[in-house]
C-alpha cells in the first residue's frame, strides 16, 4: 500500500501510524468509499479508449489486469494499438517536455504535473489542449 500513496491518502484523512486501531476503511468517510466504490476502471466511447496507464493491446478492456490500467507506462517505441482500433487516451507515463505525447493510435496526456510540469486536459472530439501549471500559466493549442 505505501509504494502506492496509500498510506498519504489515509493520512490525508487524519490516519496515523501507530495511532487508534482501526480498520483501514474507517478512517474514510462513507460518501468517499462510495465514490470509489462506483469508479470504473476505464471509460469507452466508440472511438476511443480512457484507461489511467496503459493497456494490453490484445486484451479487451472488461479483461485487462488491473496492474495493467493502473501502473503500466508507454514506451513509444514498443507502444500497440488497442485491438479494438480505437485511440487510446493513458497517462502515468510523465512526458517531461510538457508536450502530450501523440502517437495516432495513443495520446498520452501524463505532463509531468506531479514533478513541477503541466496539467492537461484533452478533448478528443475538438482536438484542443489545455494545460495549467503551478505559477497559474494557461496555454491552449490543438493536437
Amino acid at each position: 500500500m505505501a509504494e502506492h500513496g496509500g498510506a498519504d491518502a489515509l493520512r490525508s484523512y487524519g490516519w496515523v501510524l501507530g495511532g487508534p486501531r482501526r480498520p483501514l476503511a474507517d478512517w474514510i468517510p462513507e460518501p468517499h468509499r462510495l465514490f470509489l466504490a462506483g469508479c470504473r476502471d476505464y471509460h469507452e466511447t466508440p472511438t476511443h479508449l480512457f484507461v489511467h496507464a496503459g493497456y494490453i493491446p490484445e486484451l479487451p478492456l472488461a479483461e485487462q489486469p488491473g496492474l495493467a490500467l493502473r501502473w503500466r507506462t508507454t514506451e513509444p517505441a514498443a507502444a500497440a494499438p488497442h485491438h479494438s482500433g480505437k485511440v487510446a487516451v493513458v497517462g502515468h507515463t510523465p512526458q517531461r517536455s510538457g508536450e502530450v505525447l501523440d502517437l495516432g493510435f495513443l495520446v498520452c496526456i501524463d505532463t509531468n504535473c506531479a514533478r513541477g510540469g503541466w496539467l492537461t486536459a484533452l478533448d478528443v472530439d475538438a482536438g484542443r489542449v489545455w494545460q495549467a501549471d503551478r505559477a497559474g500559466r494557461l496555454r491552449a493549442r490543438s493536437t
